[in-house]
């Protein structure tokens, strides 16, 4: 049976519940207010600091939602959910490829030896490794993002800050069923079901799903899916056995994403189709795009992803006394995505990617707690193991990345009035004479350049330049390295890790007097890890690599440069295996081979470590908190990995040095007006060390130390309930994070914008027998980069062909929202509209990716305006 199957299925047990327990026939339960602080009613409780308490308690920056708020702002995603917490922004490329970025950082590698930044926390269990991460949001009790470090509490991914996804738990004592059902425009639509079932004996069962499917919005011109479709489905099964002291959960989760390719659109060239060449389209970045996997790419795969994430979490708690409390959690989780994409941007095949990650993690902690009216202590260890693998496979046309490399996409003027922006029918790059003179080219240009340096005259090294090139390759041969060029030539390289860690943490909090607090708490950490990689060709040897590398050795061995460019040209050259005979190496074009072409290396390193925290919080009164904290954020000690230098050389393994932050906040917490209005600020200063990026170098992604760094701002929030039936909420956030040391000194951080704001109301006025809901909301950010380089060309000459125009970047835009809809008194059906980015504003979500390696930098367009309708119904209390 398919998961959609079994998903449907969850109807039949809602109305199952619905006739044979009369306690779901009850009124629903009254709706408590979107907002994160409710007056009127209980302020929310949260678990930030592992002990429930109200926000205001909190000593650090926290922001907490109910479930309430993101169905009524119809919050799904990490990524909408960003744009309502100040300091916190999500990209979404796909569910497979998801950026946190918390007060300036970025947690987003892909790599199986990199370590998160931003821990994302489901029910107590990490599920902070990017290409896991990204779950949809359903049948959520709340959600809680705490900023500034967080490793005493949530381990050793906090290194910025935490992300604690609460799910709604079986409840043994109240029936409850809820059903929603949503369509729009681009084929949009989705199903929520809940059913909530007392089983008697202190026994609930609690079944939860969601399927989602949306159309692509990025046209695709060559026909076939639009781009940036999405399809989710998700089941959440859990079971409560309360008896007593004791109370026990245990919580399965499951979630299968398959979305259509991204569109990672070139602006340099014109959409064209490959087979005659005519333009379909425009360099629009959120026009319309022809993109197309390489031929016999992973075995046919079409552009696009295909996840699996599922996990299996138990969760006891007992209570020895009103003082003492065991927390104990166990799980075991796995996700594995392979997605396919074009990366060059344009319809041509130059280069085709994909991304195979796989991890699985075992996860136990168990933690005892004390508490009394002036002291809340806890102390604690968690069991780690994760292992994973990135296997990223790419092919390349070497014809036409020859094309690219020279300049020559559109047939370098051999197709009349054919413009610089259209390339070529893929057919023409088949014509030796054409490639032939490209190869010459090259070899020209770089000998020219070498005479130049010499201090020849322009025309003497133009001159000598083209007798030595007619003399290294003459015509006939450089016509027979080019017929050898392959025209989907693959390379795959496969980084592996493997982490066992140990952590022992504790923390305290003290009241010194009734309006006084101090706490402090502390973590050691200990990593054993494993990094491996293995890297090969896959068909054959590239002759465009074996080309480039022959040229590498005009300088020191002519003789031996002449030597390989001969070899080259040998018919069937791409796949004469190397001997003695025919000692030219196995040439990779992206990544050099390791070893006997593919030969795995593996390395070890040990890591431990210390982080801490210290807080105080006075209690100006009972409406109103001053605090301030410090702590001290560690990122583990990283045994990065790469590709050989030369081909059959060993891996090249690095040891990045822990990236460390000492962060120093200071804010305020009140409830005013009667507690009814909510208004929090916050300013914060980082210094960090070792700071870790990513740098381009040919066309591999390689983590550097970047060395200093520091990000200083302000982050506010405020709620307001002027009166029963309406909710004021909005955010603000000020954050100046940059590099302060090395080549990238005064750049931005990535994904990183200074200025960020949301802004909403909600209303849901009583209209006789019915409440009439009209939630407007904003929501707005300035200017960002997408990479560390802030795309400036002088920081990008080590990639293979530079990027010379500084493009990669979104300026300030705002998204404006809008839900209108009619409720019945007591809250059981609901009809809404909704328009999302209500004036259709332009703007992309991504820039730069692998193209930008061959000086094809992709862009990512945003969603456009959509357009639905949604009808719910709710039977029972939650």
């Amino acid at each position: 049976m398919s998961i959609r199957t079994a998903l449907l299925a969850l109807a039949s047990p809602l109305a199952l519940a619905a006739t044979a327990f009369p306690a779901l026939a009850q009124e629903a339960a009254p709706q408590e207010s979107p907002t994160a602080e409710t007056p009127g009613q209980d302020e929310i409780v949260v678990t930030a600091q592992l002990r429930e308490q109200s926000a205001m308690e909190v000593p650090f920056a926290l922001t907490a939602y109910r479930g309430e708020f993101l169905q009524d702002m119809g919050i799904t995603e990490f990524d909408k959910l960003g744009q309502f917490v100040p300091g916190f922004d999500v990209q979404n490329q796909s569910p497979n490829n998801p950026g946190f970025v918390m007060r300036g950082i970025t947690s987003d590698s892909g790599s199986a030896f990199n370590e998160p930044r931003v821990s994302v926390f489901q029910d107590g269990v990490s599920i902070s490794k990017s290409r896991g991460s990204y779950v949809e949001l359903f049948d959520m009790e709340r959600v809680e993002i705490a900023k500034g470090p967080q490793s005493t509490l949530y381990g050793r991914g906090a290194l910025i800050g935490a992300v604690n996804l609460v799910q709604n738990k079986a409840d043994p004592e109240n029936g409850y069923g809820y059903v929603y059902a949503e369509g729009g425009d681009h084929g949009r639509y989705r199903v929520d079901e809940t059913v909530n079932l007392p089983l008697g004996g202190n026994v609930g069962l609690r079944v939860a799903s969601r399927i989602k499917e949306r159309d692509g919005y990025v046209d695709n011109l060559l026909g076939g899916p639009d781009y940036n479709g999405i399809k989710s489905e998700a089941v959440r099964g859990s079971l409560r056995w309360a008896p007593g002291a004791l109370t026990f959960d245990l919580i399965g989760n499951y979630q299968h994403d398959k979305a259509t390719g991204t569109s990672f659109k070139s602006i340099a060239y014109n959409p064209t189709d490959p087979v005659t060449g005519a333009v379909l389209g425009d360099r629009g970045r959120n026009s319309g795009a022809a993109l197309a996997a390489g031929q016999g790419f992973e075995n046919g795969r079409p552009l696009g992803l295909d996840r699996d994430v599922w996990g299996v979490t138990g969760i006891a708690n007992y209570e020895f006394s009103s003082n003492l409390s065991l927390n104990a959690i166990g799980s075991y989780r796995e996700f594995n995505g392979i997605e396919i994409f074009d990366a060059d941007g344009i319809s041509l095949p130059v280069l085709t990617a994909g991304e195979d990650a796989r991890g699985d993690q075992t996860m136990g902690t168990l933690r005892l707690t004390y508490s009394n009216d002036r002291l809340t202590a806890f102390a604690g260890g968690t069991y780690f193991k994760e292992n994973g693998l990135q296997r990223a496979p790419t092919q390349f046309d070497e014809r036409a990345a020859l094309a690219r490399l020279t300049g020559t996409l559109n047939g370098g003027g051999a197709i009349p009035g054919r413009p610089a922006s259209d390339p070529a029918p893929l057919a023409f790059f088949s014509n030796t004479a054409f490639t032939g003179q490209l190869l010459q080219g090259v070899l020209n240009n770089q000998l020219n350049k070498a005479y130049l340096a010499a201090g020849l005259t322009s025309a003497q090294a133009q001159a000598q330049a083209a007798a030595q090139t007619a003399a290294l390759l003459p015509t006939p041969l450089a016509r027979a390295i080019a017929a050898n060029l392959q025209p989907g030539h693959i390379e795959t390289s496969t980084n592996y890790a493997s982490t066992e860690s140990w952590d022992l943490f504790g923390d305290v909090s003290f009241k010194v007097t009734d309006r006084f607090e101090i706490g402090g708490g502390i973590r050691w950490s200990h990593d054993d890890k494993t990094t491996g990689f293995e890297s090969s060709v896959v068909n054959g040897r590239s002759i465009l690599g074996g080309f480039i590398g022959a040229l590498s050795f005009l300088g020191s061995s002519p003789a031996t440069a002449q030597q390989l460019l001969g070899a080259l040209a040998v018919p069937g050259a791409a796949n004469i295996p190397t001997s003695a005979g025919y000692p030219v190496p196995m040439f990779g074009l992206g990544a050099q081979p390791t070893g006997t072409n593919g030969q795995r290396y593996d390395q070890g390193l040990t890591d431990s470590g210390f982080t801490w925290r210290a807080t105080a919080r006075y209690e100006l009164s009972p409406e109103a908190n001053l605090y301030a904290n410090y702590a001290r954020g560690r990122r583990p000690e990283i045994l990065s990995v790469s590709a050989p230098s030369a081909p059959g050389g060993a891996a090249k393994f690095s040891v990045l040095p822990s990236e460390t932050v000492d962060s120093y906040e200071a804010g305020f917490k009140t409830a005013l007006a009667n507690r009814t209005l909510f208004i929090d600020g916050a300013v914060f200063y980082y210094n960090y060390s070792n700071f870790q990026t990513t740098e381009q170098q040919g066309t591999l992604f390689v983590t550097v130390n970047a060395g200093k760094a520091e990000s200083y701002g302000f982050e506010g929030q405020v709620n307001w309930k002027p009166v029963s039936w309406a909710d004021v909420f909005g955010t603000y956030a000020y954050n100046h994070s940059r590099f302060s040391a090395g080549a990238r000194e005064g750049n931005h951080f990535r994904l990183s914008p200074d200025h960020s704001a949301s802004f909403g109301v909600s209303l849901k006025a009583p209209a006789g027998p019915v409440k009439l809901d009209f939630t407007p909301s904003v929501t707005w950010q300035s200017n960002v980069f997408f990479d560390d380089d802030n795309d400036i060309p002088a920081l990008q000459t080590g990639n293979l062909i530079p990027d010379t125009v500084q493009d990669e970047t979104q300026k300030s835009y705002a998204l404006v929202d809008l839900r209108v809809g009619v409720e019945t008194a007591n809250g059981r059906w609901r009809l809404q509209g909704f328009v999302t980015n209500l004036f259709d504003q332009k703007y992309i979500k991504d820039a730069g990716n692998t193209g930008d390696a061959l000086g094809l930098p992709t862009f990512i367009a945003g969603e456009p305006r959509m357009i639905g309708a949604a009808l719910s119904l709710k039977i029972g209390g939650r």
